[in-house]
Formats: C-alpha cells, sequence, structure tokens
C-alpha cells in the first residue's frame, strides 16, 4: 500500500515526525528538576488542554479505528455508551480527584497509604501496572493494524511486531525527551489533526456515495440482512450485549469510573491542574466533547458499509472495488484509506493515523513510568540512602523503556488474542480494562463508602478481581470445562462480576486495620 503514496504523501508524514521531536526538544529544554515537574508538569497545565490530552489519550487508535469497525460491523448502540462516560465523569470530579488533590498525590494509588499502608499503593499500583499492560498493548495493537497496512498492506504477526516497534519507539522519544508536558501539547497537535482527518474523510465518502441523506438513511435502517444499524437504544436484556442500556448504567459506568478515576493512564493528566476543581472541570468537558467524536468516527464505519457492502446502492462501476477487498474486517478502513483517498489527504489522513498512535503510546508509558517510581522505587530507595530528584527524574525515563518493551511484547500477543476472541476492536480494547479494573473498583470504593479493610484485604481483593476476570475468559471457561454462558458474557458484566466479588473480599478486612 505504501506504493500508493506520492512523495506529498511522505513529506506530510515526515513533516509530522520532525514536529513531534521539536516539540519533545523544545520541552526538554525546560529543565525537569522533580518528578512532579517530569510525571504532572509541576501542576501548572490548564484545564481546557488537559480536557483535550483526554480525550486524545481515551479516544485515539482505539477510537479511530475502533469507531469506523464498530459502525461497520454494528450500529450506534456504542455512541449511547457515552451516558455512561458522563455519569462516571461527573462522580470522579466531585468524589474522588478532590480526595487525590487533598494528598498532593502523584499517582492516585497513594490515596490508599493513609488507610492502609505502603504494601497497599505498592499492591494497587502493580495491580494498575498489569492492567495498564493489557490496555495499552491492546491499543497498540490497534496502532500496529494502521501501520502494517500503510507499510506491508497486510496484517500478520511479522508485520505487527515491526509496525509496533516503530510505534513505541517514536512515543518513546518524545516522551522521554520533555515528560508529561510535551505529551499534553502534542495531545493538543495529534486531536486536532486526527479530528480534522476523520471529518474529510467522512465528507469523502458522501461525495462518493451515489445516495443523498435519505436514501442512505433508509439504506441504514433496514438492510438486506434486516438489521437496523441506526439503532442507538437497546432496551434488550442481553447479557451477551455490552452496550445495552442496562449494561450501560452498571458495567460499563462502573468501567469509566475506573477509567477516569482509578487509572494513573488518565488521573495523571487531571492532577496536572492548578485545584481540584480545575481537573474535574477538565474531565467533564472531555466526556462532553467526545460525544460527536464518536459518533464521527462511527458514522464513517456506516458509510464504509453502505460503500463495500451495498454494490446495488452503489452502482455497477463499483462493483470491483468491493469485490477486491480480501483482508480482515478490522482493515477496511485503512483499506480505503489506502486505495480510495486522493494524493495529498492520503497523507494528511496517514499523519491523523499516527497521531491517534502516538497519543495512546506515549501516554502509557509516562504514566506507568510514574508509578514504577512514585510507588515503588522511590520509597525503596529512599530507605537504603539519600538521593537528589533529578536521579528520580532518570530513573523515570529508564522506567519507560522498560514499559516500551513489555508493550511491545504485549500488542503482539493481543494479535493472537483478538484473533481468537474475534471481537470487535472497541470491544477487545475495552474488555482488556477489565482485568484491573475489577480489584480496583472492589478495593477503592470499599475505602470510600465503608471504614472497613486491611492491608491484607486489598491485596486479596485485587488478585481476586483479577482472577474472577480471568476465569471468565472464554479460553478458561473450556479448559476448565465451566458453564458456556460464562465464556458468553459481555465484558461489562464481567467487570460487575469482579467488582462485586473483590468487593466481598475487600470488607472481610478489619476496621481500619493497617496491618
Amino acid at each position: 500500500m505504501a506504493g500508493n503514496f506520492s512523495i506529498l504523501d511522505w513529506g506530510l508524514v515526515g513533516l509530522y515526525l520532525i514536529i513531534l521531536f521539536l516539540v519533545g526538544l523544545y520541552y526538554a529544554s525546560k529543565k525537569n528538576l522533580t518528578t512532579r515537574d517530569y510525571f504532572l508538569g509541576s501542576n501548572t497545565m490548564t484545564p481546557w488542554v488537559v480536557a483535550i490530552s483526554v480525550i486524545a489519550t481515551t479516544q485515539s487508535a482505539a477510537t479511530f479505528l475502533g469507531g469506523p469497525d464498530q459502525g461497520y460491523r454494528g450500529d450506534y448502540t456504542y455512541l449511547a455508551a457515552t451516558m455512561a462516560s458522563v455519569i462516571a465523569a461527573i462522580f470522579v470530579a466531585k468524589v474522588l480527584i478532590p480526595r487525590f488533590y487533598a494528598l498532593n498525590a502523584t499517582t492516585v494509588y497513594e490515596y490508599l497509604g493513609d488507610r492502609y499502608g505502603q504494601d497497599a499503593v505498592k499492591a494497587a499500583g502493580a495491580m494498575y501496572i498489569i492492567g495498564r499492560f493489557f490496555a495499552s498493548g491492546a491499543r497498540l495493537y490497534l496502532a500496529a493494524i494502521a501501520v502494517s497496512m500503510i507499510l506491508f498492506s497486510t496484517i500478520n504477526a511479522g508485520n505487527i511486531m515491526m509496525s509496533s516497534f516503530i510505534m513505541v519507539m517514536i512515543g518513546f522519544i518524545v516522551t522521554f525527551l520533555g515528560g508529561i508536558r510535551s505529551i499534553i501539547w502534542t495531545d493538543l497537535l495529534q486531536f486536532c489533526i486526527y479530528i480534522f482527518s476523520a471529518v474529510a474523510i467522512l465528507y469523502f465518502l458522501m461525495t462518493t456515495i451515489p445516495l443523498n441523506t435519505q436514501e442512505i438513511f433508509n439504506a441504514l435502517k433496514s438492510t438486506p440482512e434486516g438489521v437496523n444499524k441506526l439503532l442507538l437504544f437497546n432496551f434488550d436484556i442481553d447479557f451477551r450485549a455490552p452496550y445495552s442500556m442496562i449494561s450501560i448504567f452498571t458495567g460499563l459506568t462502573l468501567l469509566f469510573i475506573a477509567s477516569f478515576g482509578l487509572d494513573q493512564d488518565i488521573s495523571q493528566r487531571l492532577l496536572t491542574c492548578k485545584e481540584d476543581n480545575e481537573g474535574g472541570k477538565a474531565l467533564i468537558i472531555s466526556t462532553i466533547m467526545a460525544i460527536p467524536i464518536i459518533w464521527l468516527f462511527i458514522t464513517i464505519g456506516q458509510m464504509l458499509y453502505v460503500f463495500y457492502e451495498r454494490p446495488d446502492l452503489m452502482g455497477n462501476q463499483l462493483d470491483m472495488k468491493a469485490a477486491a477487498f480480501e483482508g480482515e474486517q478490522v482493515t477496511i478502513f485503512m483499506y480505503y484509506i489506502l486505495t480510495e483517498l486522493p494524493t495529498g489527504l492520503k497523507g494528511v489522513v496517514t499523519v491523523g493515523v499516527i497521531a491517534a498512535a502516538i497519543s495512546t503510546i506515549n501516554s502509557g508509558l509516562n504514566s506507568m513510568a510514574s508509578v514504577l517510581v512514585q510507588d515503588f522505587y522511590r520509597p525503596w530507595k529512599l530507605k537504603k540512602e539519600t538521593k537528589p530528584e533529578t536521579h528520580f527524574v532518570q530513573a523515570g525515563q529508564v522506567g519507560m523503556g522498560i514499559v516500551g518493551m513489555i508493550l511491545f511484547a504485549m500488542s503482539v500477543l493481543c494479535y493472537y488474542w483478538q484473533q481468537y476472541s474475534g471481537l470487535p476492536l472497541i470491544d477487545f480494547a475495552l474488555s482488556l480494562m477489565v482485568f484491573a479494573y475489577s480489584g480496583l473498583i472492589g478495593v477503592y470504593f470499599t475505602a470510600i463508602f465503608t471504614d472497613r479493610g486491611s492491608t491484607r484485604s486489598v491485596i486479596s481483593a485485587l488478585l481476586v478481581g483479577f482472577l474472577c476476570t480471568l476465569i471468565q475468559q472464554k479460553y478458561f471457561v473450556e479448559m476448565l470445562s465451566l458453564p458456556d454462558f460464562l465464556g458468553s458474557i459481555a465484558f461489562t458484566w464481567q467487570l460487575c462480576i469482579g467488582s462485586f466479588v473483590s468487593f466481598l473480599v475487600c470488607v472481610v478486612g478489619k476496621k481500619r486495620s493497617n496491618s
């Protein structure tokens, strides 16, 4: 597919990479003397910039590729899930963020320190890191799909490995140089690029499809398969449907609470503001702004369905184009970009894909490094000897290198995992978050809403939440000969079950014990 690129297309890609590198150099010149400088930008970031950074991180490659995949395969019920994100954002802004700011925390896991001791902090941080390896590895895999299509025209294990490595190296360089400030400001740049790219693609699709808006609407409302692809609210009681209304107000709301407030990847950005109300405002703004963005990418997928799956509507001149696609469903969006878009626009959109990918990677590198240094390495090192702050900044940079290598390996694993599961890209990315979130929700709900729990019960709850999610995976259900329904329930219900069991385990601990 790269053979379809003109000099102009490659020039645009090269210019973008140069700009990224220069931004990293600029913020590298702003001396990061302390870990608060490097990981929290000295708490000087403005809410609107943080809001954009949160959107860029939460949407990123998962939405850029997963949204069209969702629209192409399904309907608009994922858009209805934004109700859960708004509810969760309000909860996090009013309940969690003020608690974190009151402690002057660098990571959200420090909240458990006063209540349950440093071992609980380390356990929560470790669970976050494990879960983030899963989730960020999945997002890196999504990004690698796009890069693999650009460079190699297909996706296989070898191509995914090479593409993942390229993305990790670019993300590492930008993050290594400037810390969280360079991440947040490059997120702003990347957000603008990939939104412009999405609007351009949708416009080009709409002008290519030889139907008016009403005809497109009718074609999607009633497909030859008897499916209404415009369905927004699903009121069915179906435990296999992750975006039914009952699932939205239960499991999805819990998932977004964990994502916004208990996952250092997002909460780290919210802690870069001067005050807690600014961090909360940034979060709420970001969730509201995300609604039209999600609609945009799902709608692109809907138009791709008409373009490739309805040759009867497209006209005979497009029959051969539709038949020419021989790849997997997950590559349909990139296939369209690389074969149908004109020179120049193809380069701009490719930059948008890379921008979404980089936004995914650099946030994970920095947030996981912050937990490794602040919650693990710093307490251990300071017990042995006194070290200057610059030592811990350097430790964070080394930590990002270690994290990058593990993410690279995880993205390759996700290639096989997603192929085995057959899940749409967004569902797959979200489902991997459940592993860590089940235990974290159980522990934090115990700490916030009860006066019970102990170091031992916190650690037990985190492990039980992870294992509870693990045994609900299709592979383990089959291997352990468990009831079939366990392997088919949606990830939202897996989260409900895991969180509830984790909560029960955590409250067993003695009242306000630090043992």
